[in-house]
């Protein structure tokens, strides 16, 4: 018997590795539990100008991450999108993990990675600087502009369009290190003292509701399933608020 193919199977090989790898690397540090989103968002169908438009989500739980969202989505042969979030429970002043991959007809068009800190100082944790600034500097050769409310990145942000299998394999070894050092220092962190946690919480709401200014993944979400219904999306799936 031949079983379907999943979602990732069918998608660009790049998303396809990196949402392997993802969930690997929080496999082998976390100890993970479910995090359950209302069911009926967890594998969503619709269509998108005539074409089949799926979502379908993957939501984990641990000590230190108050939730960690891996989305995938594909409209008919046109569109392959790889969506990622750590969220931080707000007791832990650990930076916001956030990656995507969108790509169409064979090609990456878009590939951003970043740790974003969320403290009012926008400063990262003196660990992750450290760590990350020890990393392997990697040359791409389109590097791409960030949007304007894209000041919530860190100075590392890796945001290209990869041009070659070369600079695609080398994205993904970057997230892999960025993800790898994410989970090491986060399990090394100890929680804040009360009195930090409003603006550690703050600072992931800010987070949030720039990213909520992405006007192309509203755009597509309206399109397919109505105004009201990529409002719930993009605030009870994507960027949900502690």
């Amino acid at each position: 018997m031949s079983s379907t193919p999943s979602l990732r199977e069918q998608q660009h090989p790049l998303i396809c590795q990196l949402a392997d790898c993802i969930e690997a690397v929080w496999h082998k540090h976390l100890d993970l539990s479910p995090y359950n989103l209302p069911a009926e968002l967890g594998y969503v169908e619709g269509r998108l100008e005539g074409e089949k438009l799926i979502i379908e989500n993957r939501c984990y739980q641990s000590t230190q991450f108050r939730k960690m969202h891996l989305e995938l989505a594909r409209v008919g042969n046109m569109l392959d999108i790889l969506h990622c979030v750590m969220f931080p429970r707000p007791e832990y002043d650990i930076p916001m993990f956030g990656c995507d991959l969108v790509g169409g007809r064979g090609q990456i068009s878009a590939a951003i990675a970043d740790l974003s800190p969320v403290n009012l100082e926008r400063i990262l944790p003196d660990g992750y600087n450290s760590a990350l600034g020890n990393l392997t500097k990697f040359n791409f050769s389109q590097p791409r502009e960030l949007p304007e409310w894209g000041n919530i990145f860190s100075d590392f942000c890796l945001f290209i369009r990869p041009a070659s299998p070369e600079e695609e394999t080398m994205f993904l070894t970057q997230v892999q290190s960025f993800l790898e050092i994410h989970c090491t220092q986060a399990i090394a962190s100890s929680p804040v003292a009360p009195e930090k946690v409003a603006s550690i919480r703050a600072g992931q709401y800010n987070y949030c509701s720039k990213q909520q200014q992405n006007d192309k993944t509203r755009r597509v979400l309206e399109k397919a399933f109505g105004i009201d219904w990529a409002e719930n999306y993009m605030t009870t799936v994507l960027f949900d608020l502690p």
